[in-house]
């Protein structure tokens, strides 16, 4: 497969050129639409923190090279001979975050309804419109839907659990993808050093821990020391001057108080001990081990709520500290190859 067959591949080289720079401090033409775009995405959304908004543009300019989409589409047959309609319900817990799968119908030659979140309508719009300045093609290729889904003949639809069952009934007649809540975990041994904690800092608490890729569970050794990592993290404290985060540690603190329940505080975050994997913002869970056999079987047995692993302990696929949130673009949601799918249908 040659890079010209990939349909609209100019459009998406060129973007990843212009968020690139961006994300560098190159002022050009984009630079004070990006802003004002990221502006008023903040204000929409308070959790969409002007400086998450741009982590989000910076990684997407990191990923829409070249040498990225080549190496991650080679194994495949592109484009598709018959494309299709695919509609797509998109999250919007954290920003751009449905813009992968926008990704994959585009360059499989499909074409996208969008059924964009409230919470993310603002950001990932100016960027899809940047790109049709690029490539005016893909006005016919993408469209919006503002009510009931009409004319879709796949789905791949981002949500709770609660409305995967919603999704899994109106979509059934389709081929489909339904995601439902994962979240991350991390397995420490106790010997990590302050850079490996430092590291996981950011798999914990980057975009407030919204991201079903953020680390909400950490598996530690009996007898684990938390000091080391306490200090660790102590440069995300800045994140109680966040209200809502702000409102949720307080509010969480408070319940536990009340509940007589066992916590640790530190100003602002809650270690829990707690078998489950998700945890509330502001909180993170954890739970001891006794040996790795029996902790790998743990996390088999919950591998459908699991979206990875962080950790050195040499479990199956796992990621290293810091990277939870940097995925490679072939590092498919909930482990179902997207591209594959679209190839299918």
């Amino acid at each position: 497969m040659k890079l010209q067959q990939i349909p609209h591949i100019d459009a998406f080289l060129s973007l990843g050129k212009i968020l690139h720079s961006y994300s560098h401090g190159e002022v050009d033409t984009k630079s004070a639409s990006l802003d004002s775009a990221i502006e008023k995405a903040s204000q929409k959304n308070p959790w969409f923190t002007k400086d998450h908004c741009r982590q989000a543009l910076s990684w997407w300019g990191e990923c829409l090279t070249e040498d990225r989409i080549t190496s991650w589409l080679s194994a495949y047959s592109l484009p598709v001979k018959n494309p299709k309609t695919v509609a797509l319900v998109m999250a919007g817990n954290i920003p751009m975050v449905g813009f992968h799968d926008l990704l994959c119908v585009l360059l499989t030659g499909h074409k996208a309804l969008i059924k964009l979140s409230a919470k993310d309508d603002v950001l990932l719009p100016f960027i899809l419109g940047l790109m049709m300045e690029i490539d005016p093609d893909l006005t016919s290729k993408i469209t919006y839907a503002d009510g009931p889904f009409k004319g879709q003949e796949a789905v791949i639809a981002t949500g709770s659990s609660n409305t995967a069952r919603y999704f899994e009934y109106y979509f059934k007649d389709i081929p489909h993808i339904i995601r439902k809540n994962r979240n991350a975990v991390a397995i420490l041994s106790g010997e990590e050093s302050k850079e490996d904690l430092s590291k996981l800092g950011t798999d914990l608490f980057l975009y407030f821990g919204l991201g079903c890729r953020n680390v909400s569970k950490l598996y530690l050794p009996e007898k684990y020391d938390f000091d080391l990592l306490f200090k660790a993290i102590e440069p995300y404290q800045s994140l109680l001057n966040h209200h809502k985060y702000a409102n949720n540690y307080h509010y969480y603190k408070a319940i536990y108080l009340m509940g007589n329940q066992a916590f640790q505080d530190r100003e602002f975050v809650l270690f829990k001990e707690d078998t489950a994997i998700a945890s509330p913002i502001a909180n993170i869970y954890f739970e001891y081990y006794q040996d790795t056999a029996s902790l790998y079987t743990l996390l088999n047995e919950n591998r459908e709520v699991i979206q990875c692993v962080v950790g050195r302990l040499g479990h199956p696929g796992e990621l290293d500290f810091g990277q939870a949130q940097n995925p490679q673009l072939g590092d498919y949601a909930d482990a179902v190859d997207t591209v594959e799918f679209l190839l299918k249908i």
